[in-house]
């Protein structure tokens, strides 16, 4: 039997998906994210993941990021298994997406 889980993602078919309304969770330290993120992206930490698991949808697509997409990988599954049915970790991460999609990185 195949367990769910969690799906990888290009960076070009993330951003199909953004623009189709799916959620972002940017898991990189608080100092990155202030210095630049996608567009529309949530700071996801210790702090407030209780908050994101109360409050998120569950429903909606989710993509989570990091810097390369190696620790997205295991808080994308964490996310699925609390109940979020769509989650994607984003392949090469926020490092790969600034180079393909800069005009989507803001620090706002």
């Amino acid at each position: 039997m195949i367990e769910e889980s969690f799906k990888r993602i290009a960076a070009d078919q993330a951003k199909a998906l953004i623009e189709d309304g799916a959620a972002l969770a940017d898991i990189r330290d608080p100092d990155s994210f202030s210095r630049g993120h996608i567009k529309g992206a949530q700071h996801l930490a210790n702090t407030n993941i209780q908050d994101f698991l109360e409050q998120g949808d569950p429903d909606q697509p989710l993509v989570v990021y990091c810097y390369h997409g190696n620790s997205s990988q295991p808080a994308a599954q964490f996310l699925y298994e609390k109940g979020f049915e769509e989650v994607y970790s984003l392949d090469g991460g926020f490092e790969v997406w600034q180079q393909l999609f800069p005009e989507t990185v803001t620090n706002d």
